[in-house]
């Protein structure tokens, strides 16, 4: 199974060159200035990959139904990526909001 969003992939940097496990805590604790982009900024582009995906997707089902296509194993196809596309990135904010939730509950 591929990772459309780049998340799992840790050390190659997965899509769109996103990688997590490089950058970040050094040993002693302390935050490291990151030398790749923000969290923000990967997220924004994953978010625009999925959203790049979908209207792929939405696409391929309009050339099928209109006749400009024909093969259905890839608008098939189109259609799952942008599926497991959307669901790693609402994974991906139930983990941030779950994480959000944690953070707030250490406040009080």
């Amino acid at each position: 199974m591929t990772d459309p969003l780049g998340f799992i992939s840790r050390g190659s940097g997965g899509v769109g060159g996103a990688g997590f496990g490089s950058g970040g805590i050094q040993s002693g604790g302390d935050a490291a200035p990151a030398n790749g982009p923000s969290f923000k900024d990967v997220l924004m582009d994953n978010i625009k990959q999925v959203n790049d995906l979908q209207q792929d997707a939405t696409k391929a089902i309009e050339d099928l139904q209109t006749g400009k296509r024909n093969d259905v194993e890839g608008v098939m196809l189109a259609t799952q990526k942008a599926d497991m596309a959307f669901k790693m990135l609402v994974q991906l904010r139930n983990k941030v909001q779950g994480a959000y939730e944690e953070i707030k509950q250490l406040r009080v």
